[in-house]
């Protein structure tokens, strides 16, 4: 099965050696996205900030495979702090429709670039 490399200047740019989404046949998966503005790399202030900006970034990276967050069935969300996690419900609402695709929170010591918040996703095309 061929793979594609899944690349948009609209999230931030890889950090690292992975690619910001691949796709295999049908399904995408997509790198994780941390709170940078794609814009200057930058960091966004402040735990609300950055789970909106993840999910903005998530969602370009989607729109650039050709699909969308409607189209997301596993989503796994990173948090340095589990207390953030109802508000990670209360945002996730914003970009999300029912029904919900599964997801994992799960509580980490530390993530890249001194970010609170990581979300990768999974998602598959029509």
């Amino acid at each position: 099965m061929s793979k594609e490399i899944i690349a948009t200047p609209d999230a931030p740019q890889a950090i690292g050696t992975y690619s910001q989404a691949v796709k295999a046949g049908n399904t995408v998966y997509l790198s994780g996205q941390i709170g940078l503005d794609p814009a200057g790399m930058q960091m966004v202030d402040g735990i609300e900030a950055q789970i909106h900006q993840v999910f903005r970034n998530l969602r370009a990276v989607a729109e650039a495979a050709g699909g969308g967050l409607a189209d997301v069935v596993k989503l796994n969300v990173f948090l340095t702090d589990l207390g953030h996690f109802a508000k990670v419900n209360e945002i996730m609402a914003q970009y999300f429709g029912q029904p919900y695709p599964a997801r994992a929170a799960v509580g980490v010591a530390s993530l890249p670039r001194g970010a609170l918040v990581e979300a990768d996703a999974v998602m598959v095309l029509g």
